[in-house]
């Protein structure tokens, strides 16, 4: 795939003014901060003994107000898709594109809005999707995936053993020391910050230009690996990559329908750098599962039971099940982002795949030319073509050489034709 040359040109200008407008008006809007629940809410969950729903109902997020009004926002965003339809043209895949993330953006105001009802659930199943969507009529689920998985690590995993210091605990301190030099290391000097934190939730969240350490959590070199696979290349990355994009300068947000893709490819990153392994896919698993047994009835405490038999340890427990049910109330319905993990994987892998048996292995790195959706890449494609969008400045290790990748995956699919268990069966007859 050749580089189109970049050009100002009246289009070029056009766009550059409706992304630079987008990125303005979309910059209250985070959804994570509209949903989450506070400290309060857990320790008074651990003081009763894990046996009485959480202390939240449409009121508590009546009480935790937004800084902006979604209604205004919401009709800034339909004025801007309109705008785009009519400078750009209707059937311009840079009108198209504008469209689709005014949409995402409208959604997601709808469903902040809809905080502690019923419809919260709905507008979060709308961005990203339920356990029981397919990927293809008459194909597998996302929930499928997730058993799938589940059974291939029953049947490989054993005791993590490491043969590295990879089982080294370092406190948040030591840790942010470390990641900080992986990433001047593997992405270049001043790329990213990495600072410590005592106010976020998480273990680890990362921003445009930075990732935060929980000050009071630990962390292994296996941890940092992954840190550094997943914030570092793929979220920071996409983001800077986006945000240097002469005329698209929208795609250095990520508009809510892009956080599957995002996820997605962030795990396929670890995955292929081989800085995955079995306890944390165990997490995206419990993830699903979760969100399926709320979709079928199940409450919080029941959650964080069925989390705590499974082998959760309490914190665990807790943060599995909160982030299923933020944005919600203790009975349901769920907040279904974290779906986004597997179902993201299993779309970035058959994009994969499809890219190679095209023989088109030049669309690959075009992942990574900023936050992109999946689901529209073909238009993303058309604007890289039309000298629109340019690809990306950096990209992750196992994208950079796509032959080297085609090798990997061609085998992989070999493999998949295997019958492992009739071959065990046969050196079992053998002994």
């Amino acid at each position: 795939m050749a580089t189109p040359t970049s050009t100002s040109t009246p289009t070029s200008n056009t766009l550059r003014d409706l992304s630079d407008r987008l990125v303005d008006i979309q910059r209250p809007i985070r959804v994570l901060n509209a949903v989450r629940w506070d400290d309060e809410v857990k320790a008074e969950f651990f003081a009763q003994g894990f046996r009485e729903q959480p202390s939240v109902d449409a009121s508590y997020y009546e009480r935790e107000k937004l800084s902006y009004n979604p209604a205004e926002l919401r009709m800034a965003l339909r004025d801007l898709g309109s705008e785009a339809h009519s400078r750009l043209g209707g059937d311009s895949p840079a009108a198209q594109l504008l469209g689709r993330s005014c949409r995402g953006y409208r959604l997601a105001l709808s469903m902040i809005e809809a905080r502690g009802t019923e419809a919260f659930g709905r507008y979060s199943a709308e961005l990203y999707g339920t356990p029981h969507e397919v990927f293809h009529p008459g194909g597998p689920t996302v929930s499928d995936l997730a058993d799938s998985i589940a059974m291939t690590l029953d049947r490989v995993e054993g005791p993590e053993v490491s043969t590295t210091d990879a089982d080294v605990i370092l406190s948040g301190a030591e840790a942010v020391v470390e990641l900080q030099r992986r990433l001047d290391d593997s992405m270049g000097q001043g790329v990213a910050e990495v600072r410590l934190d005592d106010g976020i939730v998480a273990d680890a969240a990362a921003g445009s230009d930075y990732i935060k350490l929980r000050a009071d959590a630990s962390f292994t070199v296996q941890n940092l690996a992954t840190l550094e696979a997943h914030e570092g290349w793929v979220h920071i990355g996409t983001t800077r990559n986006g945000l240097a994009q002469p005329h698209a300068t929208f795609l250095g947000k990520a508009a809510p329908p892009v956080t599957v893709t995002q996820e997605g490819l962030a795990t396929v990153t670890e995955i292929l750098s081989l800085r995955s392994h079995p306890s944390r896919l165990r997490r995206l698993i419990n993830r699903v599962r979760g969100i399926e047994l709320v979709l079928d009835g199940a409450n919080f405490v029941e959650l964080f039971e069925y989390l705590r038999v499974e082998g959760l340890d309490e914190e665990e427990a807790w943060q599995t099940a909160a982030r299923i049910f933020r944005g919600s109330t203790p009975t349901g319905p769920p907040f279904s982002k974290d779906l986004a993990y597997g179902k993201g994987l299993a779309l970035t892998y058959i994009y994969l795949r499809l890219a190679l048996r095209e023989q088109r292995p030049d669309r690959i790195p075009m992942l990574f030319c900023g936050k992109v959706d999946l689901q529209a890449m073909d238009l993303v494609l058309a604007l890289f073509d039309e000298g629109l969008v340019e690809a990306p400045a950096f990209v992750p290790p196992p994208f950079r050489d796509t032959d080297a990748l085609a090798a990997q995956i061609a085998f992989s699919r070999f493999l998949r034709e295997v019958d492992f268990d009739q071959m065990i069966a046969d050196r079992a007859s053998r002994t």
